[in-house]
C-alpha cells in the first residue's frame, strides 16, 4: 500500500467535511421529526431530491438564479410538511407506521420525479458550479463551501431558537409530555404542525445544495438513508448539532479512508462508527 501525499490528505479531509457537512444537513431535518415529533421520516430524502430538482428546472428553463429558488421552494415546501404532520395526527399514526407512511411517500414523489425529469441524470450548470479557491495547493470548491456555511448556520440557529426562545422552550416541552405542556397552555398541536413545516422547508435547503455539487437520478435518493441515518442515530435525536458534527466525523472517516485504504472500504466506515457508539451508550446504561 502507498501511503498517499500530504496534498492528497489534505484534499480529502476538505472533501470529508463538505460530505459531512451535507450529510449534517440531510440529517438536521430527520432528527427534529423523529427526536420531537417521533416521526421515522424517511420522506425527508425524497423531499431533498424534489427540492434539488426543482431548484435544476427553475435555474435551467426560468432562468432564476439557484439561490433565490428556495423563495419559491421554501414555502411550498413547509405548507407540505405541515400537511403531512396533520395527516399522521388525524389518524394517530404511531412511530413504527409513520416508517412505513412515510416510505410509500418517498415511492411516490421519487415515481413524480421520474415521470417529469425521467430517470436520466440531471446536473445543474450555473455560474457557481465552477467557483473555487486555491489555498496552497488545496481547493476550496463554491458550492461546497456554502453548504458548509449553511449547514452551521441552520444548526446553531435551531439549537439557539429551541434553547433560547420561549417558543423553542414550549416546543422541547411538548416533545418531553404532552399532556403536561397542554395542561400549561401549550397548543402542542400547532407547535407540531410549525415543527413538522420547519423539517420539510430544512429538506428543501438541502435539496438546493444537493443540486449546486451533485448529479442528480432518482434512484439515488436511498443511496443517502443510510449513512444520514447513521449520522443521526450518532449525533443524538432531536439535537440540531449532533447530526452535522457526526455527519463531518463520517465525512472525514469515508474521505480519509477512500484516500488511504481503498473507496470499496468506505461504505463500512458510518456503519462501524454507529455500531461502536450504539454498545458504549448501551453500556452506560
Amino acid at each position: 500500500m502507498t501511503f498517499p501525499s500530504f496534498t492528497l490528505l489534505g484534499q480529502s479531509l476538505l472533501s470529508g467535511i463538505f460530505i459531512g457537512s451535507l450529510y449534517g444537513l440531510l440529517g438536521l431535518g430527520l432528527s427534529l421529526s423523529w427526536g420531537m415529533l417521533r416521526q421515522i421520516n424517511l420522506a425527508h430524502f425524497a423531499l431533498a431530491f424534489l427540492g434539488a430538482y426543482l431548484t435544476f428546472h427553475l435555474t435551467t428553463f426560468a432562468g432564476m438564479d439557484p439561490l433565490l429558488t428556495l423563495a419559491l421552494i421554501l414555502p411550498g415546501f413547509f405548507a407540505f410538511g405541515v400537511l403531512m404532520q396533520w395527516l399522521f395526527s388525524r389518524f394517530s399514526i404511531s412511530p413504527f407506521n409513520s416508517l412505513l407512511v412515510t416510505f410509500g411517500f418517498t415511492v411516490i414523489i421519487e415515481s413524480l420525479i421520474q415521470s417529469i425529469w425521467t430517470a436520466d441524470y440531471r446536473r445543474l450548470e450555473s455560474v457557481y458550479g465552477g467557483m473555487k479557491f486555491k489555498v496552497g495547493t488545496l481547493y476550496l470548491p463554491l458550492p461546497e463551501l456554502f453548504t458548509l456555511g449553511l449547514a452551521i448556520a441552520l444548526a446553531l440557529c435551531t439549537w439557539a431558537a429551541l434553547r433560547y426562545t420561549d417558543l423553542g422552550k414550549a416546543m422541547r416541552a411538548a416533545a418531553e409530555d404532552a399532556q403536561i405542556a397542554t395542561a400549561f397552555g401549550i397548543n402542542e398541536r400547532m407547535l407540531a404542525l410549525l415543527l413538522s413545516g420547519l423539517s420539510a422547508a430544512f429538506a428543501g435547503v438541502a435539496g438546493l445544495c444537493l443540486a449546486l455539487s451533485y448529479t442528480l437520478s432518482p434512484s439515488q435518493i436511498y443511496a443517502w438513508i443510510g449513512v444520514v441515518f447513521a449520522a443521526v442515530m450518532i449525533g443524538g435525536l432531536g439535537r440540531p448539532i449532533g447530526p452535522l458534527v457526526a455527519g463531518i466525523v463520517i465525512g472525514v472517516s469515508e474521505a480519509l479512508t477512500m484516500a488511504v485504504i481503498s473507496p470499496a472500504w468506505a461504505p463500512l466506515v458510518s456503519f462501524s462508527l454507529l455500531i461502536f457508539v450504539l454498545l458504549v451508550r448501551a453500556e452506560k446504561i
